[in-house]
């Protein structure tokens, strides 16, 4: 069944999209294994379907699924729980300011995507997509970037639409599915850099993006490695967590800026609006914003059927590409249900789970002054055998 409908002529089909409707250290003494958490907190794939989904022409001693390890991340003794972990990167931490290059990427359909470019003209190249409202300024985005211009790699980060700091063209904007402009810049960077190795890295709702671009695509995808960082990868599961205790805090302050990005895009009056934007301060849930605005603007049938549609869960069992997810089983705009069981991970996915670590916090060191960001050494490690 394909995708829902939209404005963008390169929208990516949806095979997995059920009939119907509808973002540590090892366990100690005493602690849980995170990954046998996991499996106890069992819930069935997201798209209904169970058994061994690997291609035919596999040789028989292919493992049948994925494996969940371990992570060898250590949370920093004064950064305990997940809140801290989360908060301290965006708050405290001093950005990075690597060197960069935009591009503006004319579309198709007449809108433009932003990329940016760490230095170099050779080597292999990491396409970077960040979180929902993030940007080249978010933490995470910054760090990595430098990392990997340091580790003797080339990356380009892709804003999604709307997010680069001016406003698309089209009333359209982007969302956790939409695997259309990943699949063009993809094809972009293949026409240019023929010879290149390519590799991808997703953030959050960026991960999840990737995830279900790799799952949709199988065997066809032309990228040689992937990683993917605190993935919501069921989002309602996200939604229902998000709208309790502390984690409001993260839903009230990401919906804030989706307001302000939807009322200065529609604010001239010549796009149309989903809705009143003098309607848009009564939307406090990801659910009621999803409903009255993503789902409307991108084809979908109301939030229940964007959540079961876009979600990268079901698409994990189809990756092909071997594939590194790191994730920590405290993540606050997570339940711990939405993590996918082994048998849901195609042989080529490795999930890394820790106990703590927040969501894309994962920071470790000895003391306040000398914290150290694991996600981008341990991201930068994975990439560097792209350079051999």
């Amino acid at each position: 069944m394909p995708t829902a409908p939209t404005n963008d002529p390169h929208e990516g089909r949806d095979p997995a999209a059920p009939q119907g409707a509808a973002g540590a250290a090892g366990p100690g003494p005493g602690a849980k294994d995170p990954a046998r958490s996991a499996r106890q907190h069992r819930a069935p794939p997201a798209d209904g379907r169970h058994g061994d989904s690997r291609a035919r022409h596999e040789p028989a001693d292919t493992p049948a699924h994925g494996r969940i390890v371990t992570s060898s991340f250590r949370p920093a003794w004064w950064l305990p729980g997940p809140h801290l972990q989360t908060l301290w990167p965006n708050v405290v931490r001093r950005r990075p300011r690597p060197a960069l290059r935009r591009e503006r990427l004319e579309l198709p359909d007449g809108d433009f995507l932003d990329l940016d470019w760490t230095p170099g003209t050779s080597g292999p190249l990491v396409l970077v997509l960040h979180g929902l409202e993030g940007s080249v300024h978010s933490h995470y985005a910054a760090g990595i970037l430098q990392t990997l211009h340091g580790r003797g790699l080339r990356a380009v980060l892709m804003h999604f639409r709307g997010c680069s700091g001016e406003p698309n063209r089209l009333p359209r904007g982007y969302h956790s599915g939409e695997t259309g402009d990943i699949a063009h810049v993809v094809g972009v960077l293949q026409r240019r850099y023929p010879e290149t190795p390519l590799a991808g890295l997703g953030y959050s709702l960026g991960g999840n993006v990737l995830l279900k671009w790799l799952g949709e695509t199988g065997d066809d995808n032309p990228l040689r490695t992937a990683v993917a960082v605190s993935v919501p990868f069921r989002l309602d599961r996200a939604a229902d967590r998000l709208e309790h205790g502390a984690s409001r805090l993260y839903q009230a302050h990401l919906l804030r800026s989706l307001r302000r990005s939807i009322r200065r895009k529609f604010a001239g009056g010549e796009l149309d609006p989903p809705l009143a934007l003098d309607e848009l301060r009564h939307l406090r849930t990801f659910r009621a914003f999803d409903d009255a605005v993503t789902a409307p603007l991108h084809g979908f049938a109301d939030a229940d059927d964007y959540y079961t549609r876009a979600s990268s869960r079901p698409f994990l069992r189809r990756i092909r590409v071997p594939t590194l997810l790191l994730q920590a089983a405290d993540d606050p705009f997570l339940t711990p249900d939405a993590l996918p069981e082994e048998s849901e991970l195609a042989p080529a996915v490795t999930l890394e789970l820790s106990a703590r670590g927040g969501h894309v916090g994962f920071v470790a060191g000895r003391w306040p002054g000398r914290a150290r960001y694991w996600p981008e050494e341990r991201i930068g490690e994975h990439f560097e055998a792209l350079a051999d």
